[in-house]
């Protein structure tokens, strides 16, 4: 009884071990992207609100825990004809599956919650039930702009979906595994090892197609401010919005770490095989190597908000349909032919 006891509490540990590190990591990545947006387009970002007993004027570091306590303080207005349940619901629904994904994400040889053998189908389920949560939103709130945001972005990630799925067939392909850590393993070697190499395109349509699975800019048909009011959360207000805007920070911090797992080496070093720098402490891998290719990958969302402006429905449908699924089918079978030909070896 008592083994049982330690081991759940075991568990329990690890599990806020990465759960509460995530929570402060989409804190601190709306105040990243204030800030990086603010200095691309030659303004300040936030730096009025401080931490609390040091300095007023910390750069702003303050500003999440302002933002945080602001929405939970907000009275939670739920329209008189909605369905309550599901109205209630619908965050839970959308904010459950970002979070459940990181089970089986591995931040080093040593660091995951669950080393299953079927970890690249899991993360593909779990990304998948978000847009439940959305659906759910825009038809519960009984309102026609809501309603709309919400089958804009069905049809938008059912859509890229396809592409993303394709763009990990080569990865399986090349790996021969469905486990994430075998994976990386698999990449072993230096930079030139990576999958980003002989699965390039591949490479750039998931990265991508995780951008407009997230609903960001330029891809953010669901909650086009500019067409439908907000989208399928128009009628959310404090905590209840609140989760919507913490499931989509943290699938952003997911498909950007999946995106270094599956092509940039995960937790290996560019410089294993490089003399000198391939024998030291950054020529081993770890946890930073991990957290710095994902931090490459989260700029770049950044990046892509403050350049593109918003395309039109038509477009992202297109790109996703006529552009992405054709060139992904056809790196499928090059990915095929150069592991028969010997080009690409698995687990080299």
């Amino acid at each position: 009884m008592l083994e049982a006891l330690l081991q759940l509490l075991w568990i329990v540990t690890k599990i806020m071990l990465i759960v509460v590190p995530l929570i402060l990591a989409v804190a601190y990545f709306t105040f990243f992207e204030r800030k990086v947006i603010g200095f691309m387009q030659v303004r300040m970002g936030p730096n009025r609100v401080g931490l609390p007993f040091i300095n007023h004027h910390l750069w702003g570091l303050g500003q999440p825990f302002a933002d945080v306590f602001k929405l939970l303080l907000k009275e939670i207005i739920i329209p008189e004809n909605a369905n309550k349940f599901l109205f209630v619901l619908a965050p839970v629904m959308a904010m459950a599956p970002a979070f459940a994904a990181w089970a089986v994400v591995p931040f080093s040889d040593l660091l995951v919650l669950a080393d299953i053998n079927a970890g690249l189908l899991y993360i593909l389920a779990m990304t998948s039930l978000g847009v439940y949560g959305i659906i759910v939103a825009g038809w519960a709130s009984n309102s026609k702009y809501a309603f709309l945001g919400a089958m804009r972005s069905a049809a938008q990630i059912v859509s890229y979906e396809i592409s993303m799925g394709f763009a990990l067939v080569g990865v399986l392909i090349l790996s021969g595994t469905l486990n994430l850590s075998g994976i990386v393993l698999a990449q072993q070697g230096g930079i030139f090892d990576w999958f980003w190499l002989p699965l390039l395109p591949l490479f750039v349509i998931y990265f991508v197609s995780g951008v407009a699975e997230t609903n960001r800019a330029p891809f953010d048909m669901a909650e086009g401010e500019s067409e439908i009011v907000a989208g399928f959360h128009v009628e959310y207000s404090g905590a209840a919005f609140s989760v919507f805007f913490l499931a989509e920070y943290a699938n952003m911090i997911l498909i950007s770490c999946l995106a270094t797992l599956f092509f940039l080496g995960g937790w290996l070093s560019p410089f294993e095989n490089v003399p000198l720098l391939g024998n030291t402490l950054l020529g081993q891998g770890g946890v930073f190597w991990f957290l710095a290719k994902a931090a490459v990958f989260m700029f770049m969302f950044l990046w892509l908000r403050a350049t593109f402006p918003r395309y039109r429905y038509d477009q992202v449908m297109r790109l996703g349909w006529k552009v992405f699924v054709p060139i992904t089918i056809v790196w499928i079978m090059v990915a095929a032919l150069m592991t028969v030909l010997g080009i690409v070896v698995k687990g080299s």
